[in-house]
């Protein structure tokens, strides 16, 4: 009994000490050596390992890289040093929004030239670290949106382009109107960039300057009271209350004016010897006509305008015309009181001298009480035989006064007819041509 109690311990502890001797080899067996190898430094052919600084980049593990590889420039440095030939380039558009590129980073070229970048490859079964060359980049991320707004920019450069080939084209040989066509495009394109302080504070200075510049339609009423042209209500409804008589002459001045003799000689039938074409024509229908006194106090006062008109001469100065004395002036204008006679000189001339302003006063009101007389339809070919005018400026004083002037026919002959109806149209103002 004692024998196999004893047999039955060692086949207890035999066991035992067996596992105690398979427990140490695996210990011994998964501790690293205690020596390692460094093999030889060894440069890639192919793709090498690459380094890569992200500068503040948050980059995701399951970004993919192509690579790509170009020439490098032959004076450089790198090729000089026994650096590879090539400039290593990594580029991924995986993400949705960025796209990412790696460089190489060029900086460590004029700071140390022989600065080099390696990575150690440990290989467990052969205890050994294989050194390998490895290429240092610089990691960039560029927004893919920004990127298509660039591509927008270089679109709207080659349209730019193209415009200024055709206008270098149309300068070269297109005609007169294409010409200025271009040139008023040139002078009025608005380029739209960023204004500076100093363009704020410019333009803030024109428009302190500039506003209070008169406008065009201020421009234009200042021509229109300045114009040479009668007294007139430019706002009345009516036609006829544009231009009154008795507001332009005046209610005593058309008062005094003398008609019974013309009234007497028309209901007489006797002629009446006028030294003017268009009384002559007009003095018999007038005095028939309603409203007689009135129309024949305007119809003589236009004929005594006419005859102070023919009694000027050429003045000493250049433009001018001078006036006679007054006795001279009361012999010609007779039967015309000496109110009437004091009116008409006042009114057209300035120290016995008319200058360019009385002229143009005076031909304007010609024009206006014919327009009265005629029912605002004037033949102007007698007008203009008593003023001795050539018919471009009789029209330009009919123009003057707001009425228009056509051409109809008249017994197998053409006839310039004035016609005073509103609206009026006034001529308008000219602005400057700019210079080139």
């Amino acid at each position: 009994m004692g024998s196999s109690s004893d047999k039955k311990r060692k086949s207890a502890e035999d066991t035992t000490s067996q596992t105690k001797k398979k427990k140490v080899d695996s210990e011994k067996s998964s501790k690293s050596p205690k020596f390692i190898n460094v093999g030889a430094v060894k440069r890639p052919q192919y793709a090498p390992p690459v380094v890569a600084a992200t500068s503040g980049l948050a980059l995701s593990s399951s970004i993919q890289f192509q690579a790509y590889a170009t020439p490098a420039d032959k004076t450089s440095k790198r090729k000089k040093n026994g650096a590879p030939a090539q400039e290593l380039l990594l580029h991924s558009a995986n993400h949705r929004t960025m796209d990412y590129t790696a460089r190489e980073d060029r900086t460590g070229d004029s700071s140390d030239p022989y600065l080099k970048h390696y990575i150690g490859i440990f290989n467990p079964k052969t205890a050994e670290v294989e050194i390998v060359e490895a290429r240092k980049t610089v990691l960039r991320g560029t927004v893919r949106s920004q990127k298509a707004v660039d591509e927008a920019m270089e679109e709207k450069a080659q349209k730019q382009q193209m415009m200024a080939m055709r206008n270098e084209l149309g300068e070269a040989f297109g005609t007169k109107k294409a010409k200025k066509a271009i040139r008023d495009v040139t002078e009025n394109a608005i380029t739209s960039q960023k204004v500076g302080q100093s363009e704020l504070v410019m333009m803030d200075a024109i428009k302190t300057a500039t506003k209070d510049m008169s406008t065009k339609e201020d421009l234009q009423a200042a021509v229109d009271n300045a114009r040479p042209v009668p007294r007139g209500n430019f706002e009345a409804k009516e036609i006829a209350d544009v231009y009154v008589p008795a507001q332009i002459i005046g209610s005593e001045v058309l008062n005094a004016i003398p008609v019974m003799d013309w009234q007497e000689s028309v209901k007489n039938l006797e002629d009446i010897q006028v030294p003017s074409r268009f009384v002559a024509k007009r003095v018999s229908n007038v005095a028939s006509s309603d409203d007689a006194v009135h129309r024949l106090r305007v119809l003589r006062y236009l004929l005594f305008v006419i005859i102070f008109w023919n009694a000027t001469s050429q003045g000493r100065e250049r433009g001018t015309r001078s006036i006679g004395k007054r006795d001279k002036l009361r012999e010609v204008m007779a039967p015309a009181p000496e109110i009437v006679i004091e009116n008409i000189r006042r009114k057209f001339s300035d120290g016995g001298v008319m200058r360019k302003t009385h002229v143009d006063l005076l031909m304007t009101h010609c024009c206006a009480f014919a327009a009265i007389i005629d029912g605002f339809k004037v033949n102007t070919i007698d007008l203009r035989e008593d003023l001795k005018l050539e018919q471009k400026q009789l029209n330009q004083y009919f123009i003057e006064i707001g009425a228009r002037v056509k051409q109809q026919k008249v017994a197998d002959k053409m006839e310039n007819f004035a016609i005073l109806a509103l609206p009026l149209q006034f001529p308008k103002i000219r602005l400057p041509a700019r210079k080139r």
